[in-house]
């Protein structure tokens, strides 16, 4: 018996009925030679794990912008805790923990440099709008691996589209990726406030703390342990009520007081101006654009090219552009 069929067993004999088997899965866009070690989520988690646009996020806006400071977090760190999150909560279950992995891991691939201050940007500015759970998509399927995308089952797939939106996930391990996100981005954007000054524990609503705990880690224990109990007996992913609004209340709390801060927010304007720019420039010179994307200008039209090279780039690879088209060079003499 392979490692792969070993694991394969252990997940009939182990997880709940209600799991996505990895035998089970709807399968690939494309056809994939059988690994003998992995399963198809295992593999879907070091295909993610290894492309390019999961790197880039290490260097990219969680919140504060350009924090002065080693601890804030990242993209990158977000979406290493929305993976731990997510996978103690499929463990509680008895759920597919690889799954919930992969697209924990896949969620965010899609977020532009500057945070939600870059993705509101592109989504003034092209048709049809913008959003970064779609855009997500677009790089595993799209923009991955030479532009043939990461060729990735469906279930992950379908875990990193719905992470947020309207629609939900086709499996329970994609629904957990959605409120781990949120158990995450919460609390740890309250953690990174109170570090940066912005915040002082007292300020968090009592409520909030008597319902979840006074802690980062007691909220998280608390929201983590709260979504396993109420999910047990349900056909869904959820929260008890109380947990549901106290968590609530702690996100429009953040809203107030840290999202729309200028303390923590007011260098955005100048990041969405040079979002703007960088975008006018290359859509009057699209030649300008790297090769992979002139086939993409091609094929679905400059705007569509200038966007995706725009999303993908990091903070600092966007400061780095704007400069080179906008300050003057200095001019010596040879």
């Amino acid at each position: 018996m392979t490692a792969k069929e070993q694991t394969q067993q252990w997940e009939r004999r182990t997880l709940s009925p209600r799991a996505c088997l990895s035998e089970q899965s709807r399968g690939r866009a494309r056809p994939l030679k059988p690994c003998p070690m992995r399963t198809d989520f295992q593999r879907d988690i070091d295909r993610i794990v290894h492309c390019k646009a999961f790197r880039r996020l290490m260097h990219k806006t969680q919140v504060f912008l350009a924090p002065e400071g080693d601890h804030y977090r990242t993209r990158m760190t977000h979406t290493l805790e929305v993976s731990r999150i997510a996978r103690t909560i499929a463990r509680g279950l008895r759920l597919n923990e690889d799954l919930t992995e992969a697209a924990a891991l896949g969620h965010d691939l899609g977020h532009t440099p500057f945070g939600h201050a870059g993705e509101r940007v592109l989504n003034e500015i092209m048709e049809g709008g913008f959003a970064h759970n779609i855009h997500s998509l677009r790089v595993v399927e799209r923009l991955e691996n030479q532009g043939i995308g990461l060729n990735l089952t469906w279930e992950v797939r379908n875990g990193i589209l719905c992470h947020t939106g309207p629609d939900e996930a086709g499996t329970l391990e994609g629904q957990i990726v959605r409120l781990a996100d949120q158990i995450a981005y919460i609390n740890h954007d309250i953690d990174d406030a109170i570090r940066g000054g912005i915040l002082y524990p007292m300020d968090i609503p009592l409520s909030a703390c008597q319902a979840l705990g006074f802690t980062h880690g007691e909220r998280i224990n608390t929201l983590t342990a709260d979504v396993i109990a109420a999910s047990r007996d349900s056909e869904r992913i959820c929260q008890s009520e109380p947990c549901r609004k106290a968590m609530q209340d702690l996100r429009s709390f953040m809203y107030q007081s840290v999202y729309y801060n200028p303390a923590a927010k007011g260098e955005e304007t100048k990041a969405q101006d040079m979002i703007h720019r960088l975008f006018e420039y290359y859509q009057k010179d699209p030649d300008k654009l790297p090769g992979e994307y002139q086939e993409i200008r091609i094929q679905e039209g400059t705007d569509r090219a200038v966007c995706d090279y725009i999303a993908g780039m990091t903070d600092k690879y966007a400061a780095e552009q704007f400069v080179g088209i906008a300050i003057p060079r200095g001019w010596t003499v040879k």
